[in-house]
């Protein structure tokens, strides 16, 4: 089962790289089939393997030879971590369906915020609805409107910071994806630890960020990763995780 749950990470990996990279230029996710971003050679099955492909093409596209970033094969193998590290945790069930909606999230914010400093709000979107559908289905209809309320109190919580830091800093200090990917924060983490998924996305952030200050005075932190990161963390409970690690390379 594992094997299958990483494979199908890879596959997954694989599609979140398009939706991030055409959604960014307002494409369909759909149509036009794959291609190459220079001469548009449309990639043929076997040049649209999951990490296989990159390895067998050597990083190149096979028509013009244009070098193949390697944030795709990385976010498919990322994509597949995380994937089979939420099954380990959690098994088959309510948790284990919401860690891979947010491992979906981890990868798709990696590629947008990162590379142009964006969170989409169609991606944000599709994550409320899919969380809210499985809390239904799992909790219930009060559980889930609940769930709501929580994440309107992380919301109001990093709206207020960002007030504050624009106020003390006289720029803007956070993004509006920021503040609206901490709903999802709030809608499955609580207010407790929604607040504790705010502290650690700060101290996860903070060596970038005096990395960028002394580089450039004017280096604006893509907060995104950070607060995602922290956000799968704190559902995974960091205990189980580290626990997780230990036992996987012991058995090494």
């Amino acid at each position: 089962m594992g094997v299958f749950i990483f494979i199908s990470g890879l596959i997954l990996g694989s599609f979140y790289n398009v939706v991030g990279i055409r959604l960014l230029k307002k494409e369909s996710i759909f149509f036009p089939r794959s291609h190459c971003q220079k001469c548009n050679h449309t990639l043929s099955w076997y040049e649209n393997i999951p990490v296989i492909s990159y390895i067998f093409l050597r990083g190149n596209c096979k028509s013009c030879g244009q070098r193949i970033s390697f944030i795709y094969p990385a976010m498919e193998i990322l994509t597949g971590i995380l994937f089979v590290v939420s099954y380990y945790l959690f098994g088959i069930g309510y948790d284990f369906y919401i860690a891979i909606l947010l491992s979906s999230l981890v990868v798709v914010i990696f590629i947008t915020d990162t590379k142009h400093m964006i969170i989409l709000d169609e991606v944000l979107i599709v994550s409320i609805v899919l969380i809210f559908i499985v809390n239904i289905i799992y909790k219930g209809f009060l559980y889930s409107f609940q769930s709501l309320g929580y994440g309107l109190v992380i919301f109001i919580v990093m709206y207020l910071l960002m007030l504050l830091g624009n106020f003390m800093f006289k720029k803007e200090s956070l993004g509006g994806g920021d503040i609206k990917l901490s709903f999802i924060a709030g809608m499955v983490l609580g207010v407790p630890v929604g607040i504790l998924y705010i502290i650690i996305a700060s101290f996860l952030a903070f060596p970038y960020a005096v990395y960028i200050s002394i580089k450039n005075n004017d280096g604006m932190l893509p907060f995104g990763p950070f607060l995602v990161s922290s956000l799968f963390l704190c559902f995974c409970n960091l205990n189980l995780l580290l626990e997780f690690i230990f036992n996987f390379f012991n058995k090494i």
